[in-house]
């Protein structure tokens, strides 16, 4: 059975649906509905979190695989998540989790500590889709002397936001496309939301910040586009953010494309105020 907890980024609206405030897509729910996210949910007047105090996953990884290079490097996180997500991409790696609605319960924290593990990652779906079940054990982590990172698409609302990234020790987040019409296209979310929290995060918060960029064939892997991103980053974050160009497989609803080739990385990698790591796994 699901878990239905309370949530806080709501109002009533005057026509009498329920919307959520906690990311863009702004949901607008009438009862028993469900958001873009699959684990918000209009119940009572009210929106819930079906997904609280359950996992989709569990695993102990090295802190390289989120990817996160320069926070506690060579340390291992334990990474979970719960199902769902507020973003529609085509190529979702991890679809059969992010647009699932039901999982089984783990404790976040205690796992992380019997495991040996110097960190806990909300990952595999998007943190933002389980806003209360991030923060809860973000904090029992930090009781524990655990720290916490979140891998996310970055599209989460300012006031969340804030109290997202205060109990964040390290965030590594998806920059998908300097493209508004290919995040709009392809993703079902919008750029400009991404690049306020990214730079949300590297100004205001205490989080340390890693970008990804997944690479696909065709469509955001041209050099004018990557350039124009990677100066983005340096401009706005700071020359010595490390962006990651991570490579694309095939999956969900984008199997048409091929994998990206490892020719594409020497004409990336380099260039002036870049920081770039090539990886061959995806972010999340």
């Amino acid at each position: 059975m699901e878990t239905a907890a309370p949530t806080h980024w709501w109002h009533l609206r005057d026509d009498g649906r329920v919307q959520c405030d906690l990311c863009p897509p702004h949901c607008s729910l009438h009862e028993g509905r469900r958001g873009l996210c699959f684990g918000r949910q209009r119940l009572g007047g009210a929106i819930v979190l079906t997904t609280y105090g359950r996992s989709s996953g569990l695993a102990v990884d090295p802190i390289e695989k989120k990817p996160l290079f320069h926070f506690h490097p060579g340390s291992t996180v334990l990474s979970f998540g719960t199902a769902g997500c507020n973003l529609a991409c085509r190529f979702c790696q991890n679809w059969d989790i992010s647009k699932a609605v039901q999982d089984d319960i783990l404790g976040v924290a205690a796992q992380a500590g019997r495991r040996g593990c110097r960190s806990v990652a909300f990952t595999y779906n998007d943190p933002v889709a389980f806003h209360e079940y991030a923060v809860d054990p973000a904090l029992a982590c930090r009781a524990r002397g655990l720290a916490t990172v979140a891998v996310t698409n970055g599209c989460v609302d300012p006031e969340p936001r804030e109290e997202f990234y205060a109990v964040m020790d390290a965030a590594n987040i998806d920059l998908k496309s300097f493209d508004d019409a290919f995040y709009r296209r392809y993703f079902g979310g919008r750029l400009a939301p991404v690049l306020d929290t990214l730079e949300y995060v590297a100004r205001h918060s205490p989080a340390w910040l890693e970008v990804t960029t997944l690479l696909i064939p065709g469509l955001n892997d041209s050099p004018a586009e990557v350039a124009a991103l990677s100066a983005w980053v340096a401009e706005h974050l700071g020359p010595d953010t490390p962006l990651h160009l991570s490579a694309f497989h095939p999956a969900y609803r984008m199997t048409d494309r091929p994998p990206t080739s490892p020719a594409v990385w020497p004409r990336h990698a380099a260039g002036p105020g870049r920081r770039a790591c090539a990886s061959s796994t995806p972010a999340m």
